[in-house]
């Protein structure tokens, strides 16, 4: 596959795994809001490319904005529990997550108080354990994609927070559907990678992560949420 992409800052456009390269191909798009269609566009970035690629990678970000899952702060109001439970939060450098009011906020209304509260105890109890990510597991729902305001984040989103996109493995296997490609929506960071929704139900987690083991489509203002994946 011979595309003129580019690597986002410090990052490569080739992966070796298991003694195979493949190439990653970050797209840079428009500043995506939730006026967007997510299938318009895959449909104006990658239509040209797909056929030569075996994978397209979304962030989960820009479906989530899509559906209208983001929010502005100033229109967040953050409860007494929301600012109690968030004083136990660690605070990432690659993120906030949780670790806002607005965030934490966020979270309690999409899961509800009583899942927040039972997720809650399940980490205190298995945390003398070193047990890491109960809290998560429990709680459910994408709660993991939540994320909020941070001063690297493109403005406007930079004063917004997001939930996890809605029903992301049925948005994949549209996505795949009407281009004929496999779709995985995922939420990477310099930390990890987790796989929030996948076209494929067969499709190795594993291999999705170690694809985007070193993040390519990068973490500030790269603008590029669509990333092209074809063996080299």
């Amino acid at each position: 596959m011979s595309l003129n992409f580019e690597p986002n800052k410090n990052k490569k456009l080739i992966i070796k795994i298991d003694n195979q390269q493949y190439c990653r191909y970050p797209i840079k798009t428009h500043l995506i809001t939730d006026k967007d269609d997510i299938f318009l566009v895959v449909s104006k970035y990658i239509l040209d490319y797909s056929k030569q690629a075996q994978f397209l990678f979304i962030s989960e970000r820009v479906v989530a904005i899509t559906q209208g899952r983001a929010y502005p702060i100033k229109d967040i109001k953050p409860s007494f529990l929301a600012k109690f439970l968030v004083k136990f939060v660690y605070k990432s450098p690659y993120g906030i997550g949780l670790g806002s009011p607005y965030t934490m906020e966020l979270a309690i209304k999409e899961a509800g108080i009583g899942r927040i509260l039972l997720a809650c105890f399940c980490a205190l109890i298995t945390k003398p354990f070193g047990l890491r990510g109960i809290f998560y597991k429990v709680v459910g729902k994408n709660i993991n994609a939540i994320d909020g305001p941070c001063d690297y984040t493109m403005p406007p989103y930079n004063k917004y927070a997001k939930l996890g996109p809605k029903n992301p493995t049925l948005v994949a296997k549209k996505i795949a559907q009407k281009f004929k490609i496999e779709t995985v929506i995922i939420d990477a960071n310099d930390l990890g990678v987790n796989i929030l929704g996948k076209s494929n139900s067969q499709g190795n987690d594993k291999f999705y992560q170690q694809l985007f083991v070193d993040n390519p489509l990068g973490q500030t203002d790269e603008c590029t949420p669509l990333c092209l994946i074809a063996k080299n």
